[in-house]
């Protein structure tokens, strides 16, 4: 008979529990049955001993099987993107609406910000009246109408990974690949998907920042979603540097809107959205190839479809029923605005992304407790990218703040976090690799 003593022993000693013994100790997560002393010395096991392949993706079955899992009857593929995190990260915003427009359905469970990284949640909630919390029953009516949703997981949605993952937190067992694929691709799985394409970052503002791990993360993703049974690929992209020039709920979502309604297409915010829908759109058959997919999505956002669709998700979802049109009106602003004046003249050769989304955080862009309120309104806009000439005197960035100690706090964090050098340096590449099994 399993138990919990049997599968942690097992671990322990260098062997693999089986399919069955992983089922029945998600379910005992998700049920109580299992306790916080016995899960967190199953995570220290899976931490020190590791899963192997099989496992890996055993344990993200079950975990994707412990609560609900959709099944959909729609006129296209189910489709989603996942990121692994960074700053000025809003491709979500952009990506679901164009994937729907090229005839996808993306029902997109997505988090709120975590560390110094922003959440597409709080980004949406920067939208007056816009809700993510969404029953079965409306996100089903919604996909049909809109053919994409951005919503935030329910509580019957991998409720083993829920358990899991708040015990890894407090056991120090939060950083094994086997145990972050499996959080990651058990909620995913659970939407349903037909297809999906991860977005691995790299560098300073990402949660891992050497190219050894970071690729042997997108490996496991990969190799564990297809063995799952839903076809995924992966890209791995550059963070050494944030992704929008704006860090900051509503200041990313006014980027987002720049590029579907603004024509400002040619950023790395546009060219990697195009990227990650090429890649899926691929994936599910709605492209021959990841170019022709890229030039679909482009077309989505050159023509104004990808905003049509992003409109009438937001007015689905509570917000304003005009805010394609009337987005710069309808977003909250910060009551001081403070330019960073640079020190010196030179050329951006380096960028500290993790203090730049620490100095978010600590403006009220993100949570320093559980609990912690949102400001929407905060944040750094204007921000340059690497290569970018500097003159002594000309703002690096703007700070969007509550009060003016708040601003004063977030321009040393700004210059603190740019490296200004004499000579232009190299600019890093976008897309660093392609992982696909």
């Amino acid at each position: 008979m399993t138990d919990a003593r049997a599968i942690i022993a097992t671990l322990r000693d260098g062997g693999h529990p089986g399919r069955e013994d992983l089922r029945w100790f998600a379910r005992g997560l998700a049920s109580g049955e299992v306790t916080d002393a016995q899960a967190g010395a199953f995570a220290m096991a899976v931490v020190l001993r590791g899963l192997g392949e099989t496992g890996r993706v055993a344990l993200t079955e079950a975990m994707r099987d412990s609560g609900k899992v959709l099944r959909w009857d729609l006129p296209g593929p189910v489709i989603d993107k996942h990121s692994t995190g960074g700053i000025g990260d809003c491709v979500s915003l952009l990506l679901a609406p164009a994937l729907a427009a090229c005839g996808a359905c993306v029902p997109m469970i997505s988090g709120r910000g975590l560390g110094h990284t922003g959440g597409t949640l709080d980004k949406l909630e920067s939208i007056p009246g816009f809700r993510t919390g969404l029953d079965e029953a409306a996100l089903r009516r919604q996909l049909g109408q809109v053919r994409c949703a951005i919503v935030a997981a329910s509580a019957d949605i991998a409720p083993a990974d829920r358990r899991l993952y708040a015990i890894r937190d407090v056991t120090s067992t939060v950083e094994s690949i086997d145990l972050i694929t499996a959080s990651i691709l058990s909620k995913k799985l659970a939407a349903g998907l037909q297809a999906l394409v991860l977005d691995v970052k790299a560098g300073s503002g990402a949660f891992m920042k050497t190219e050894t791990e970071v690729e042997a993360l997108a490996q496991a993703l990969v190799s564990t979603a297809n063995g799952a049974g839903c076809k995924t690929s992966a890209l791995i992209t550059d963070m050494t540097q944030p992704l929008a020039p704006s860090a900051g709920n509503a200041l990313e979502v006014i980027e987002v809107m720049e590029v579907m309604t603004g024509g400002a297409l040619r950023t790395r915010l546009g060219a990697l959205t195009a990227a990650l829908g090429g890649e899926v759109l691929a994936l599910a058959g709605l492209a021959t190839d990841a170019a022709e997919g890229e030039g679909l999505v482009t077309e989505a956002l050159e023509s104004g479809a990808a905003a049509e669709c992003f409109g009438r998700m937001v007015a689905a979802q509570g917000g304003p029923a005009d805010f394609v049109d009337r987005w710069p009106d309808r977003l909250p602003s910060a009551p001081v605005m403070r330019p960073v004046p640079a020190p010196e003249a030179g050329f951006l050769a380096a960028v500290d992304g993790f203090r730049l989304g620490e100095a978010v955080v600590h403006l009220g862009g993100g949570r320093l407790r559980d609990g912690d309120r949102v400001n929407p309104a905060v944040g750094l806009a204007g921000l340059p990218e690497i290569g970018t000439e500097i003159f002594r005197g000309l703002p690096l960035a703007v700070v969007h703040a509550q009060s003016e100690t708040a601003a004063e706090a977030a321009a040393a964090a700004v210059l603190a976090a740019c490296r200004i050098t004499p000579g232009r340096p190299e600019l890093p590449p976008l897309v660093l690799k392609r992982i696909a099994v």
